[in-house]
């Protein structure tokens, strides 16, 4: 069976800009709109985005009250004028009564991605967050995402890495005793990390998870047999975890 690993790299331009975009999200506490506020977009991107994210919230048979929210986070992230957010709200409803995807929407980004990235990356990031506003998404969303996403012309592999991060950092899946890791992308997920980040950042990381729970540190609190005990697992997993990404690398 193929892993994650297998995966095609991106072309190194746009691999350098993924990279960075995934950073400045976690940066954001993966508030996309916090990124486009701080990154902003180009003004051709907007009725696509708009759309789309019409397209994606109608994907459960209702729009709900977070994908209305988050369209306007981006309304205001973007500081769209009134008549500006006419057209935004105009394209959301436009796409929410869509049942397919226009041949022709989203042309300017997949004709332009190879030559400039960053606004389709940015794009993907902002689809993504959108299909995953109540956590872990389901198949009708994550698929009318990945299909955004396709539209623009970007590998759709890169969702994956996108819903990666939030799961590592936004939507708190580690349970308190892990199980052993037995692939690289359930190594990342215990440490916290993607498996986009530089070695020296999922060092950081691993060290920090392994002073949290390193028996110097645990030997100055008052714990119980059983806390210890779970510590100890707890350590173990993370070097694990470690020893896994650091024979990949």
């Amino acid at each position: 069976m193929a892993t994650r690993s297998a995966q095609p790299a991106l072309p190194p331009r746009m691999e350098a800009a993924f990279s960075g975009l995934l950073h400045k999200l976690s940066a954001s506490g993966h508030q996309a709109h916090k990124l486009i506020g701080q990154t902003n977009l180009p003004r051709w991107c907007r009725k696509p985005l708009f759309f789309f994210l019409g397209y994606i919230a109608r994907a459960d048979g209702r729009v709900s009250e977070q994908d209305i929210t988050f369209a306007e986070n981006l309304i205001v992230a973007l500081r769209l004028s009134k008549r500006q957010r006419r057209k935004a709200i105009r394209s959301f409803q436009e796409g929410k009564t869509s049942e397919s995807l226009p041949p022709f929407s989203g042309l300017t980004l997949r004709l332009s991605h190879r030559i400039w990235p960053v606004p389709a990356l940015k794009m993907a990031i902002c689809l993504c967050h959108a299909a995953q506003l109540k956590g872990r998404p389901l198949k009708p969303r994550r698929y009318r995402c990945e299909d955004t996403i396709d539209q623009i012309g970007m590998p759709v592999t890169i969702s994956e890495d996108i819903f990666d991060s939030y799961s590592t950092q936004a939507w708190g899946d580690i349970s308190e005793a892990p199980s052993k890791p037995v692939n690289l992308e359930q190594a990342c997920a215990l440490l916290g990390v993607t498996r986009r980040d530089p070695i020296a950042t999922i060092k950081r990381a691993y060290r920090k998870k392994v002073s949290e729970c390193h028996p110097d540190k645990l030997a100055q609190q008052q714990l119980s047999a059983a806390e210890h005990a779970l510590a100890k697992e707890r350590l173990l997993r993370y070097q694990q975890a470690w020893e896994l990404i650091r024979r990949h690398h």
